[in-house]
């Protein structure tokens, strides 16, 4: 089907302005499996300027009818998935479409799931991008806003969520209050038996809605979730002058849900595994509540206020994923999520959690071939299918971390000015990154322009250098930005300067913290003796690679645990990260480092995202088949140092993180077999269903258990989160008949969801089977390319990311990779899938090629 390109969409925005739709869904046989489709109806009043002709989209099993002012189309002259309108005269016209829809279990458009534990069915719409054609007719680009009137009939059991308060009408209809002006693709509809939480807040109905059989779980964490909304929402209210533009605020976890959350206006989707029905750590707790922050951040940025054409999606996801963190850190939030909790290690800042979890993301995504600017030229994403590419770590963590530099630069107080000035200017229209420059500058008297021509429009990751010189009482900073070069972006930071405790201690103690500007080649001279340890960009108010004089970097390997601050130790190690990527830092060294000091760790963010690295980066893919068995014997010795750390009951968050790490880099089974036994790891915890999973899925891959066991389990955990189990020890389970049967399941038939296609991709390659998996090398290539153009952008993102052969990393993988792209005609997706799975795996070998002495 054809993409919408931008010339295309400018065309039709200069022909057309749209009012109102008038949407009517009928979902009464949604609960009957063998009802595969939907009846749509769809009335749009739009008005046009000039003579002409344009095109509606729709994506039905059946057109059933179309008429354009009472006048019938040809239904059979739909084009794929759009339907010409001729002949338009100026002045106001109605379209009218009648169609059935198909439900889907990709978590596009209109997706259906059954839940397991109960057998209820539930439906969510996901209309992003393009995907409102797969539910209802619209002209479908951001840029024509228009009122929505949805009435949805349902099973009378049912309850409807949407935009706007719905309203119950008898007999299984209900009608949602009229929008205000929104984009198509911010449309959202949820039907279902859904188990509700209601309360009320300045004076706006709120509620939080999940499946039935998650009841209990939204019940226990209820009082927290509506604590961290109602706080964000107050704080919002403090920091922008356009109050909240919606009626009601819903916040639905629904099942199979492929992003972490979507910004419906009025109507926050989530994927339910937020709702937690087993153990989670604190940190876990506090990225939820940043997750809340950033959705409720879009119904400014990106709701209220929307990108004209998807060139700038940084406006909406930059901004929400920069606010969500700054609201979650400015917000009084529940003391569970910002002050110690029953013994567990002390909770931090959210922007320690963006440093050393988030941050990377966008480190690694700008060094690929694949990288983009924030702001892209708007040439460079000339239609749909190539915006799709950009919800990437460019558009979220480096844009966050541009916006965070542009703060320390600019100061809060003219941001928010400018951000108001945006607000009042644009409000239930659209803008363009041009606009919202201007609207900057118009707080200032500082080179906003140039600002974001070196920061927004260009790419690369810069790398900050330091070097320091000493003579008596007084010493020199020089900082260099990649070799001097005059035309990188600007950096304002903060220095760090370390010394040794004087009284003879263990710490380092903090001497002083001062800004500098980085241009290109900085110096700075400073009075008392040389310090222990210098650290640019101590606070990570900028984003750069950094690179430590060869004292500061030696005093880090040695006393990184007694850095004061955990957000600048989580600065060391992303530095230490960056140089085992570059190939500047041996592996062991990074392992070594981690062994002495995450025992004395007292951030968990910090030791969740230093052993996350170490597992699947340093263990899983730098280093070799004969290294392997080392790496994982230091990384168990390591968690066994942090179980017995907690032995005491304390610090329950580092407990688990520490099991859950044990179990990963585990390579006996007759421990985890004991667990599995006894139902708890000595001392605590308790074994829940995450934990079971979790063990099982490693005896898989450890050829310690068998298909009855797995049986066994999903007889004991049938639900959806049980079934993903099941389908993951199954496919890393060493047999061949177990192999090929996961393979089929991928490639050969639809029938898996989005989720048991993820699961079973999880569980087929494991470093542990390399030479039992090498066959289906070649067949990837292949079978990848077919499913991803029959199946669609969704599910190749899941082909080309947890089905790629990573743990295979050798030369003969790469090669037939790059065969696939050059000879091949994969999707726009899996295109780009591919192109940065092959990236990271030529880094793996090159870092594997080093000499180690780094």
């Amino acid at each position: 089907m054809p993409v919408l390109t931008r010339d295309e969409a400018q065309t039709r925005a200069q022909l057309i302005d749209v009012h109102r739709y008038t949407v009517e869904l009928d979902l009464t046989r949604a609960a009957d499996p063998a009802c595969e489709t939907f009846a749509s109806h769809t009335a749009i009043r739009f008005s046009a300027r000039a003579d002409g002709a344009t095109f509606v989209e729709l994506k039905p099993a059946t057109l059933r009818s179309a008429t354009l002012d009472g006048q019938p189309l040809d239904t059979t002259a739909l084009d794929g998935n759009r339907l010409t309108l001729d002949g338009l005269t100026p002045g106001e016209h109605e379209l009218r479409v009648d169609a059935t829809m198909r439900y889907s279990h990709t978590g596009e458009g209109m997706h259906r799931f059954t839940d397991p534990s109960d057998g209820e069915t539930y439906l969510y719409t996901q209309l992003f991008m393009e995907d409102v054609q797969r539910v209802f007719a619209a002209f479908d680009q951001p840029d024509l806003k228009a009122v929505f009137e949805v009435t949805v009939t349902a099973p009378e059991s049912w309850t409807v969520l949407a935009n706007g308060v719905t309203e119950h009408l008898g007999g299984g209809k209900w009608r949602a209050a009229p929008t205000p002006r929104v984009s198509t693709y911010l449309v959202a509809v949820a039907a279902g038996p859904w188990h509700s939480v209601r309360t009320e807040h300045r004076g706006l109905p709120f509620g939080l809605h999940c499946r039935r059989s998650l009841a209990p779980f939204l019940e226990a964490d209820a009082d927290e979730l509506l604590d961290i909304t109602r706080a964000c929402f107050d704080r919002f209210h403090d920091t922008f002058d356009e109050p909240y533009p919606f009626d009601s605020y819903d916040q639905a976890f629904v099942p199979e849900f492929n992003a972490g959350a979507m910004e419906n206006p009025g109507l926050v989707t989530f994927r339910d595994e937020y709702v937690f029905r087993s153990a989670v750590t604190d940190t876990e707790r506090r990225s939820r509540a940043v997750t809340i922050a950033h959705e409720m951040a879009h119904m400014w940025f990106g709701d209220l206020v929307t990108l004209r054409w998807w060139d700038d999606i940084w406006l909406n996801e930059s901004f929400a994923e920069y606010m969500g963190y700054q609201i979650t850190a400015e917000a009084t939030l529940p003391r569970a999520l910002n002050s110690v909790r029953a013994g567990d290690t002390p909770s931090t800042d959210p922007w320690t959690d963006f440093a050393i979890a988030r941050k990377a993301w966008g480190y690694d995504a700008d060094q690929r071939p694949s990288t983009h600017p924030v702001a892209p030229d708007p040439d460079a994403v000339p239609d749909t299918a190539s915006a799709l590419l950009n919800f990437d770590g460019i558009s979220y963590a480096k844009g966050a971390s541009a916006l965070r530099q542009l703060v320390t630069w600019l100061g809060e107080k003219d941001f928010l000015a400018g951000i108001n000035t945006h607000f009042a200017r644009h409000k239930f229209s659209n803008a363009t990154l041009a606009d919202f420059i201007d609207s900057l500058a118009h707080a200032t008297d500082r080179d906003v322009h140039s600002w974001a021509a070196a920061w927004l429009r260009t790419t690369g990751v810069d790398t900050l250098t330091s070097k320091v010189n000493h003579a008596g009482r007084q010493w020199t900073l020089d900082i260099d930005r990649d070799g001097g070069r005059t035309d990188g972006r600007p950096h304002r930071v903060t220095v760090g300067v370390y010394d040794r405790d004087l009284a003879g201690g263990p710490a380092l103690v903090l001497r002083e913290r001062f800004e500098t500007d980085v241009p290109a080649t900085t110096t700075v001279e400073r009075d008392g003796g040389c310090p222990a340890l210098v650290v640019p960009n101590d606070q990570d108010v900028t984003y750069a690679k950094i690179r430590l004089d060869a004292a500061s970097q030696e005093t880090a390997l040695a006393s990184l645990s007694r850095v004061p601050d955990p957000l600048t130790r989580a600065v060391l190690w992303n530095s230490l990260r960056d140089m085992v990527r570059d190939g500047e830092l041996a592996p062991a060294r990074y392992l070594r480092a981690a062994q002495t000091h995450l025992p004395e760790e007292s951030d968990l963010a910090v030791v969740q995202g230093v052993l996350t690295f170490a597992t699947t980066h340093i263990a899983g893919r730098y280093t070799g088949p004969d290294e392997r068995p080392a790496a994982l014997a230091t990384l168990g010795e390591l968690c066994r140092d942090l179980i017995r750390r907690t032995e005491d009951g304390s610090h329950p968050g580092l407990r688990l993180t520490a099991v859950r790490g044990a179990i990963n880099v585990a390579t006996q089974p007759a421990p985890l077999e004991a667990w599995l036994t006894e139902g708890t790891v000595p001392g605590g915890p308790e074994l829940d269903p995450e934990l079971r999973w979790h063990i099982l899925a490693r005896l898989a891959v450890l050829d310690a258990t068998d298909e009855a066991a797995i049986t066994a389990e999903l007889a004991r955990d049938p639900s959806a989160t049980g079934q993903e189990g099941a389908a993951r020890c199954r496919a890393a389970l060493p047999d061949a008949a177990a192999k090929q049967a996961a393979w089929e399941a991928m490639f050969a038939t639809d029938d898996l969801s989005n989720y048991l296609l993820k699961a079973t991709a999880q569980g087929f390659w494991q470093p542990e089977q390399a030479d039992f998996v090498r066959e289906y090398v070649p067949r990837y290539y292949e079978d990848a390319v077919a499913v991803a153009a029959r199946r669609g952008p969704a599910i190749a993102a899941v082909i080309g990311g947890f089905a790629f052969p990573a743990p295979l990393v050798d030369t003969e993988t790469l090669r037939l990779g790059e065969r696939c792209l050059r000879d091949t005609d994969p999707t726009p997706a899996l295109r780009r899938r591919l192109t940065d799975q092959l990236d990271d795996l030529a880094r793996a070998l090159r870092v594997r090629e080093g000499d180690g002495t780094a």
